[in-house]
Formats: C-alpha cells, structure tokens, sequence
C-alpha cells in the first residue's frame, strides 16, 4: 500500500509486471494528492480467480475506485467492473518491443497503436460499464479517480483546484514569456 498509512481508497491494478512502467504515473498523482492506494498484478487470463478475489475485495474494502491497465485484449477493466460496483477506470496500455514507453521514436510492438486496447476498454456491454482514458494516461485516470473521491472529500477537492490554478499560471506564465522573447527564441 502506498501514499499514506490509511486504508486504501484506491486500487491499481495491471495485468502483467510489464505495465507498470505507464500505471507508476497513476500512484505517483495519486501520492501526490496523499491518496492510499494499493497496487497488484492481476491478469484477467492468467490468474481469473485472483480477479474475482480482487474485484470482491476492493468492494469490501471501501475503495472508491479502481484504476487497471490492461494491453492488447485489454479484458481487466471489463471484467472487474463484472465482479463489483467500484468504479473501475480503465487505461488501455500499448505494448513496446523495447521496454520503453514510445516516447522517442520507438517502435511500437502493438499492430494496432493500442486502439486495440481502448476499443476493448470503451465497448463494454450495458451493465458494465468502464470508464476510460487515452492510451497510456495512467495519470489521467488517476487524475479521474481523485475526482471521484472528492465528491465526498473536501480536503481533495481543494487540492484539485489548487492544481488547476496552477496549471492556469503556468501556461499564462509561459505564455508572458514566448511575448518576451518572441516565437523564434522562445523554449
């Protein structure tokens, strides 16, 4: 369990150890709002039982949300969002032939650029539904799940707006800047 020693409010989830390198962008907005979140491996093929398990457990547990990345199929978010009520945010994951992220120039493993994945994730059937991000936004459905939360939380809902105030600023500051120098200089 990570970001705080409370109990978690939020699961992380990924169907193989070779996601972790997009879903760590979701605890590190997660430990940036100081949410207690609790991250596995499960696979939806692999270890089904292990997900029935999970999904029963976050709901006993009180999480306010679930966050599972899933490449390929992508079949994770769908299935524990069967299994239990919790909001369950999908973040389809593009697969990369050299363990980076695609940042860079790599080349993509996935023949379909992971719209194989988000297509998965946003055609759930009626009745369970997934939310979803863009492919490898980790952070974003990070950034969703604290939304979640504070619906009922009014520390986090402060410390959203905090966040997009600063947001704001830096773009107006950057903006102030590119006026300074001018568009050939500017960066």
């Amino acid at each position: 369990m990570r970001g705080g020693t409370d109990a978690p409010r939020v699961g992380i989830i990924m169907g193989s150890a070779s996601d972790a390198r997009i879903m760590r962008k979701a605890a590190a907005v997660l430990d940036e709002f100081g949410v207690a979140h609790e991250d596995q491996i499960v696979s939806a093929h692999r270890t089904p039982s292990r997900l029935a398990e999970y999904a029963e457990r976050a709901e006993r547990g009180g999480f306010g949300a679930v966050i599972a990345g899933a490449g390929g199929a992508a079949h994770l978010p769908g299935m524990v969002a069967s299994f239990a009520s919790v909001p369950v945010i999908g973040v389809p994951i593009m697969a990369y032939n050299d363990g980076g992220d695609g940042e860079g120039g790599r080349r993509p493993f996935s023949a379909f650029g992971g719209l194989d994945s988000l297509l998965s994730i946003t055609e759930m059937p009626t009745g369970s539904p997934v939310a979803a991000v863009g492919v490898n936004k980790a952070a974003n459905a990070a950034l969703y799940a604290v939304k979640i939360l504070a619906t009922a939380d009014e520390r986090l809902r402060l410390l959203l707006g905090e966040r997009k105030r600063r947001q704001h600023d830096a773009v107006v500051g950057a903006s102030e800047e590119m006026r300074r120098t001018g568009l050939a200089a500017f960066g």
